[in-house]
């Protein structure tokens, strides 16, 4: 089988053209599952075959097997979607709670306070931005919710100073990825756990802070691709057209304020306690309603603006689960990934019987187990093909799929294996997993980590998805995790 032919490789290509072209992304993710859907051998055998032919005659025609590959993959594309329901609604809920805090005078008070501490040190601004992002996943883990709700009414701030928003859409998916990627808190203790987990199940138990000691590697990475797009490659001044002004002079603190400040704390407490985003989401937008931080009348014009704010996400990220299901139902994820180790077994033969023919080995058994050569650098060199490859495979899943969540489950049951037969250690093959799931949640056009920050920063129209948050963030964030990955994986 070819790369070529592989549909996880022809619709994730697809899926990227059509972004590039600027199609609308969640139009451009379904084509990109109904490719996958008709490239693939989907389980047919519980659909309506007798629908589709007449009487006895069991063949059907070439149209009828399109229509029948179109409905297979509908129907699991749906299902799939629910997975991501609970995500979604979360989303659908903060985002009427950003509403209602952007009706009181709570964030005038937070950007008079960065107003005067940052002044024109527009540096400091953007790390700013980035360690309150990175708050966001471990300490208070609300995920994307801070965005729509800080971002917008400092537009005009960054506008004053001349701050290209792609160093800003930068700093936003360093704080909703890194942390996670590195630390074993909030959001990090999902990531860890399915990495655990997932690990487990293929006969390798590794325990969380095993993970936790080698997946700092993926974090510096990520923070060294930080700086430099901030200090070099978006540190040029940028214009944009100054919209509306953020006023910062007749603010004070009322009941609405305080009501709507508790709401948020309660969001908080709920959401630790009972580790569910969507109930803390409810239970601090009821608070607000009840205290009358948001006005009995004002309820349905708060729900729609939040709908307005978030849905589009929600339901990208609902559309991007039901894809990830349609790669896994195909098979062709594990058919990708059995090439990619076909391969680099082949180029290990290679080395192999290169260093016999001039001489440095002639002992036949070694040759024939290039994984054991570490010696003369046969394994070295097929551990570094195998490791680079690896982690490409996660890039193109990743990317398509949006989530590095869902990805650690479709790689890590054929990577265990892999990583044994060439030589890797344990900590080697959590760092090649972790970021392999890693790779390519910056810069996925079906992303949270993507669509969070473009929520945000093009509220004025001014920012686009593609070409100013997926492109910026790829190359800033998973050429440094590429290197990482595969340097880590080759020392450990």
């Amino acid at each position: 089988m070819s790369l070529l032919t592989n549909a996880v490789v022809l619709s994730v290509l697809v899926m990227a053209v059509l972004c590039v072209l600027r199609l609308n992304v969640l139009l451009s993710i379904i084509i990109a599952a109904l490719v996958a859907g008709w490239l693939s051998p989907l389980p047919l055998e519980n659909m309506p075959l007798e629908s589709l032919t007449s009487g006895t005659d069991s063949q059907i025609s070439l149209w009828q097997y399109f229509l029948l590959k179109t409905t297979a993959t509908g129907e699991i594309l749906i299902k799939g979607m629910a997975s991501n329901l609970n995500i979604a609604l979360s989303y659908i809920l903060l985002g009427g709670i950003a509403v209602a805090i952007s009706r009181t005078h709570l964030m005038t008070f937070l950007l008079s306070a960065i107003a005067n501490v940052i002044s024109n040190r527009k540096f400091i601004f953007i790390l700013s931005i980035a360690l309150i992002a990175c708050f966001s996943q471990n300490l208070v883990p609300i995920h994307i919710a801070f965005i729509p709700i800080l971002i917008p009414p400092l537009l005009s701030l960054m506008n004053r100073l001349k701050i290209d928003r792609r160093a800003v859409a930068c700093a936003l998916t360093f704080g909703l990825q890194a942390p996670y990627v590195t630390l074993g808190v909030g959001f990090g203790l999902i990531f860890h756990t399915t990495i655990s987990e997932q690990m487990k199940a293929n006969g390798m138990p590794v325990s969380l802070s095993e993970i936790s000691s080698v997946m700092w590697i993926g974090g510096v990475a990520m923070l060294l691709g930080l700086l430099f797009a901030v200090f070099v490659l978006y540190a040029k001044p940028r214009e944009y057209a100054q919209k509306e002004e953020c006023s910062m002079g007749d603010a004070s603190m009322g009941w609405r304020e305080y009501a709507t400040l508790f709401g948020i704390i309660v969001l908080f407490v709920v959401q630790l306690v009972t580790h569910s985003l969507a109930l803390g989401a409810f239970a601090g937008l009821m608070c607000m309603i009840v205290l009358r931080g948001v006005r009995w009348s004002e309820i349905d014009s708060v729900m729609e603006g939040g709908l307005k704010m978030m849905a589009f996400i929600a339901f990208v990220m609902l559309v991007a689960a039901g894809y990830g299901e349609v790669l896994r139902a195909s098979g062709e994820v594990q058919n990708l990934v059995q090439v990619v180790a076909n391969f680099t077994h082949q180029v290990g033969d290679g080395a192999m019987n290169t260093i016999v023919s001039n001489g440095l080995d002639s002992n036949a058994t070694m040759a024939s187990n290039p994984a054991t050569l570490d010696s003369n650098g046969a394994s070295l060199w097929a551990k570094f093909i195998g490791a680079s490859l690896m982690l490409l495979v996660g890039l193109l899943i990743t990317i398509g799929i949006g989530t590095s969540f869902g990805t650690i489950p479709i790689i890590a049951a054929i990577y265990v294996p892999f990583g044994i037969s060439l030589g890797f250690s344990v900590p080697a093959i959590i760092l090649l997993i972790g970021i392999a799931g890693a790779l390519g949640d910056a810069g996925s056009p079906a992303s949270d980590s993507t669509l969070g920050p473009t929520s945000g920063l093009n509220m004025d129209g001014q920012h686009n998805h593609i070409y100013d948050t997926c492109i910026p963030t790829f190359f800033v964030y998973n050429v440094p995790l590429l290197v990482a990955g595969v340097i880590g994986a080759m020392m450990l």
